[in-house]
């Protein structure tokens, strides 16, 4: 149906942008490509703008946030932002030059409004700019690659360009926002010019990444939209993993349904050039698969062998968070692992078992919804960042004239409120909310994508050290939120993932990241696995059982305690997610 994919067909510009759904294999293409056009002489700077990137396995080297030359890739440079590094360099740029000059306790409290999750945003936000928009390195490199995060992320961090301008622009205080836009005023040219680079489209190329899956092209479709409307309008859109060869039941499950979805693609993508990937046979990490991503489907079998006898289901997962009544579920994980699904059913079968029972998502792409409703006997709910933004505002602004303040101290209020920053605060309370309906049912909560995340649960401890300090008018579901999610008997994160190389590595960094926060986590779901089906493709066969590794690897790093959800071709919901716990 679509030409399969050819580096000569993009419009190569200076600037290459790849964006899409979580797990769409938007690093793998645009490593590939980096790697393709690096082969052929070109000089290419590769760089990250994910929280959650996983750069470094891919090409199995440290990498930092200035670029690494890559050896096996002479003419390839690859950066990967490190957030907290990122946050750690803005805090001591805005902070360094008082060190010395104002009193400790100052500079105290400058580091502590500097720790909040806004800040690392904002840092690697400054870094972003930094790449587009530096004339040595437009100079020194024929293009530059953007791998970025996953989609509601790339579209925030994109459209921070304007938001920031407008705000220092039309600021008359000042930025503030607790302390995080600090320095932004110097910045302003570089901002700018990131937007300026951003919309011309004779330097800048967008490239959507997409599966043959319903969801993740409806989310390319979006991402196309809200592009376009920001002046990112130069796209073209890649469809990865299309099964091309199929002689079994479950290839031809697989086979039918991506060419009745590939139809039936959205309309916003119908108008722009497509192109194909096949599903490969082998998982892209190492130079070697990198490089023949493009061009080869050669078989290749792993000699791996299972270390445990049986595989456990997903049902013996439920059995534990019944039997131990925990309160608090959070599904987590890479983008694209499945994390809505084993969240709805998780609350399904709960509710089954006479649990009163909330669903709710932090995920901006979150679509619950569309698998599950009330009927069930559950409560859904979602943090809209718009709704609580408002909300938020609204709350703030009333308790302010309820506090006799003058006009000009309003007007500095509302002000401050107009900050990219004050979503984040809005966010986080509508988060606390929903934790504190633990108190009658079991919550059970769908996460953002791991970066997003772990951004969100690091603004519960800058929130936490807030409230020590001021004693202010937080409200109670804010005060006791720390202390719930670090009650193993009250709370537990449940990580989600897949098979394969680079799902397992940033889960892994998950649990350390949660066990750094004292934070409870016992159960790895292995989400949509072939080796638990029984095919002949050999294809198929081939990922298969190069998923024997990452089981064992999961089982160790749980502790054998892990499940295993077979690969289904359909798009489960209601009842159908029954299917899951076999």
């Amino acid at each position: 149906m679509y030409k399969s994919f050819d580096i000569k067909d993009i419009d190569l510009t200076k600037y290459l942008f790849f964006t899409g759904k979580g797990g769409v294999g938007k690093t793998s293409t645009a490593c590939a490509i980096a790697v393709s056009l690096a082969d052929i002489g070109k000089k290419i700077m590769l760089v990250s703008t994910d929280p959650a990137s996983n750069l470094q396995d891919v090409f199995d080297t440290q990498l930092d946030n200035k670029g690494i030359k890559i050896k096996e890739v002479p003419n390839l440079t690859v950066a990967n932002f490190e957030p907290e590094a990122a946050a750690k360099e803005y805090k001591e740029s805005v902070i360094g030059p008082y060190r010395g000059k104002l009193p400790d306790v100052v500079i105290e409290n400058m580091e502590e409004q500097l720790s909040g999750s806004c800040t690392v945003e904002i840092a690697a936000f400054n870094e972003f700019s930094g790449f587009i928009t530096d004339k040595k390195t437009a100079e020194e490199y024929d293009h530059i690659i953007f791998d970025t995060a996953p989609t509601g992320h790339t579209l925030r961090m994109l459209q921070l360009p304007s938001a920031w301008t407008d705000f220092i622009s039309e600021s008359t205080h000042g930025a503030s926002c607790l302390g995080q836009l600090s320095g932004l005023e110097e910045k302003r040219d570089i901002y700018k010019n990131a937007v300026e680079n951003l919309a011309d489209r004779e330097k800048t190329t967008l490239i959507l990444i997409s599966r043959p899956e319903v969801s993740a092209l409806n989310e390319a479709a979006r991402a196309s939209q809200e592009l376009q409307e920001i002046g990112v309008k130069n796209q073209t859109l890649i469809i990865n993993g299309v099964l091309q060869d199929h002689d079994d039941e479950l290839s031809n499950e697989i086979y039918n349904k991506q060419q009745e979805i590939l139809k039936d693609i959205p309309n916003t993508l119908k108008e722009l050039e497509t192109s194909k990937i096949p599903l490969r046979p082998y998982n892209i990490s190492g130079i070697e698969n990198i490089r023949s991503l493009f061009n080869s489907g050669d078989i290749k079998y792993s000699d791996h062998t299972l270390d445990v006898e049986d595989v456990p289901t997903l049902n013996k997962v439920i059995d534990d968070l019944y039997n131990s009544n925990k309160k608090v579920i959070f599904t987590m994980g890479k983008g694209g692992v499945g994390k809505t699904t084993v969240a709805a059913t998780i609350a399904m079968e709960l509710a089954k078992r006479g649990k009163k029972v909330h669903l709710t998502t932090t995920d901006p792409a979150a679509h619950i919804g569309f698998i599950i409703d009330e009927s069930f006997g559950i409560t859904l709910s979602r943090i809209d960042e718009k709704k609580e933004l408002e909300k938020y505002r609204e709350e703030v602004i009333s308790k302010a004239k309820e506090s006799d303040v003058s006009q000009e101290d309003i007007d500095y209020i509302e002000e401050d409120l107009r900050s990219p920053c004050t979503q984040e605060i809005a966010v986080f309370r509508a988060f606390a909310d929903i934790v504190e309906r633990s108190k009658d049912e079991v919550v059970v909560i769908d996460t953002a994508p791991t970066g997003h995340t772990l951004l969100l649960l690091e603004s519960t401890q800058s929130y936490n050290r807030e409230i020590t300090r001021t004693q202010g008018d937080m409200p109670e579901s804010v005060k006791e939120l720390l202390p719930k999610l670090k009650n193993k008997a009250h709370t537990e994160v449940l990580i989600i993932t897949l098979p394969e190389a680079t799902p397992y590595f940033e889960a892994k960094r998950l649990q350390e990241d949660l066990e750094r926060a004292g934070i409870f986590s016992k159960w790895w779901i292995i989400n949509s696995s072939f080796y638990a089906r029984n095919t002949t493709n050999e294809i198929l066969k081939a990922r298969a059982s190069n998923e024997v590794q990452w089981i064992n690897e999961i089982n160790r790093a749980s502790k054998e305690n892990f499940a295993v959800i077979k690969w289904t071709s359909k798009d489960l919901e209601g009842k159908g997610l029954s299917k899951l716990l076999k």
